[in-house]
């Protein structure tokens, strides 16, 4: 069977005017002390591809404008509302008093594995953590509870910008079906 690739003409994606003016998704990313640009590059063009609607940046995360974060967003940097905050417990305070439920990514005693969630909402702040240490403990207690990828090989964690990419697809399939 042959095909052809699209062109990026032919994928009808929408302009950064009509991204910031779309209607809200309910979602939001909220990354905790990431340390590399280039997962904080991938978290902005991944929160893009899955119409995320504002990332925070919280404590050592890399904020733009920065080459090595725009290398690998690509420009979604410039489209996709961002915050930077120091303290990302404040910030899970002042979601859940707006209305979001706010969900740490990360494997806890009484997480709740990504294909057995079931959302009963419409607000969801996912909370990423740092590379090496994770989600902050007190982020984890502060949340509503925590969600955790199933995994079937031997190590116990994917990179950040993966885990991104496989909560927010889990999620959009959750809330559209």
């Amino acid at each position: 069977m042959e095909d052809r690739k699209l062109l990026n003409i032919e994928l009808g994606r929408i302009s950064a005017d009509e991204y910031r003016s779309r209607p809200e998704s309910g979602i939001v990313v909220v990354l905790d002390n990431i340390r590399s640009a280039h997962n904080v590059g991938s978290a902005f063009r991944t929160s893009d591809a899955f119409g995320v609607d504002k990332i925070y940046l919280g404590g050592i995360c890399p904020v733009p404008p920065s080459p090595e974060l725009h290398k690998v967003a690509l420009g979604a940097e410039e489209v996709v509302p961002f915050e930077h905050v120091a303290d990302v417990v404040d910030l899970v305070h002042r979601l859940k008093a707006d209305g979001y439920t706010v969900i740490a990514v990360e494997q806890t005693v009484n997480s709740v594995k990504l294909d057995e969630f079931h959302p009963e909402g419409a607000k969801y702040a996912l909370i990423f953590g740092n590379e090496v240490s994770g989600v902050q403990q007190e982020v984890v207690n502060a949340a509503h509870f925590a969600l955790e990828i199933p995994q079937k090989g031997t190590k116990h964690s994917l990179n950040v910008s993966v885990s991104i990419g496989v909560v927010l697809w889990g999620l959009v399939q959750a809330v559209n079906c």
